[in-house]
């Protein structure tokens, strides 16, 4: 399945390079090694792999710099990130920069490698344009499923170490500020910091919608990192492939309810979802398990409360509001020691 596969490695650690060279040889792989970013980058520019695997840890130039670079000059290339730092918002950034996948040394299971290499080849043959990272973990339909190895390698991570999953989940998370036209969005998020944090996803449209959801990951202890991935991926792929002719959000939380139920390591977590329509003002908002308040100059109108996401429920009310002409501020009520707000304001008001 390796077979003939183009692998460049680029890794500070002679042994460690040596370890993974070896491997992916004896699968068949044609491997390069580099032993920094800037020997890297001339490896590219020799020719582009398959598969670029990179530690974030380097001299000369920092892995970081390094991905940074790889993002802008050649973004056709996979990247996986095999790094010794425990820091997870590095993770995170890097992940934001396109990095495909992640690993942390050491590889107790060096077979986790080569799921993860599958993985991102299968998305590559599959799909032409940039997925979600956690989409290599779950297959993003009810008749695929994810590679077990991998994914049981970073659920014990992330369980043996709650601190590094709540960087990876706050480094996650968009930009404080963006704007579409006429409108800006901003968020502000005050949490305890020992408190596995609330999610905030949200997607600008070509026609001047906003879709974005909340989760609050510390709804249960145990899988509220994993599920908040898998809802990360599968919110991705709904509007990558059907939010231009569904625009249904109840459409868009029946297809994460599969998912979560298809992939077995998910469980009920509190959420809420999210369209805004900048072109009649209107915000479409289902509750499943956070309540919300929406205040603009025409007054103040709750949400209310509704079963979780992913309790086998029945199907949630949606709720249609509209914002006054200068917006609005959506605030959670059900957040526990914490507080959240989005708000959406027409500029010049």
């Amino acid at each position: 399945m390796l077979e003939d596969k183009d692998v460049l490695i680029v890794e500070d650690d002679p042994v460690f390079r040596t370890m993974i060279s070896g491997f992916l040889t004896s699968q068949g792989c044609q491997v390069r090694e580099a032993e920094d970013g800037l020997a890297g980058l001339q490896a590219l520019r020799e020719g582009i792999p398959d598969v670029l695997l990179c530690d974030l840890e380097m001299p000369i130039l920092t892995g970081m710099e390094f991905v940074e670079e790889i993002s802008v000059q050649y973004p056709m290339v996979p990247v996986i990130v095999i790094s010794g730092t425990g820091n997870m918002g590095d993770v995170a950034a890097a992940l934001r920069h396109g990095v495909k996948d992640f690993l942390i040394k050491p590889l107790d299971n060096i077979m986790v490698l080569k799921s993860a290499i599958l993985q991102v080849l299968k998305s590559q043959d599959t799909v032409s344009e940039n997925r979600d990272f956690s989409s290599q973990w779950f297959g993003v339909s009810e008749d695929e499923s994810g590679i077990d190895e991998e994914l049981e390698w970073h659920l014990e991570e992330l369980r043996a170490n709650p601190q590094a999953a709540q960087e990876l989940l706050m480094g996650l998370m968009p930009e404080t500020e963006s704007s579409q036209g006429d409108w800006q969005l901003n968020y502000c998020v005050l949490q305890a910091a020992d408190v596995p944090p609330v999610l905030l996803d949200y997607t600008w449209l070509m026609d001047g919608r906003l879709a974005f959801y909340l989760v609050d990951s510390s709804s249960d202890p145990d899988r509220g990192t994993i599920t908040t991935l898998l809802i990360r991926a599968f919110f991705n792929e709904y509007l990558r492939t059907r939010m231009a002719d569904e625009n249904n959000i109840t459409s868009l939380i029946q297809l994460i309810e599969k998912g979560m139920k298809h992939s077995g390591h998910a469980s009920p977590i509190k959420a809420l979802f999210g369209i805004f329509d900048a072109c009649d003002k209107s915000l479409t908002v289902v509750s499943s398990g956070l309540g919300a308040m929406l205040q603009t100059s025409d007054g103040n109108h709750y949400i209310p409360v509704q079963p979780w996401l992913g309790s086998n429920a029945k199907q949630n009310d949606v709720t249609r509001l509209q914002f006054s002409e200068s917006g609005g501020r959506l605030s959670l009520s059900e957040m526990g020691a914490g507080s959240f707000s989005l708000t959406l304001k027409r500029c010049g008001f």
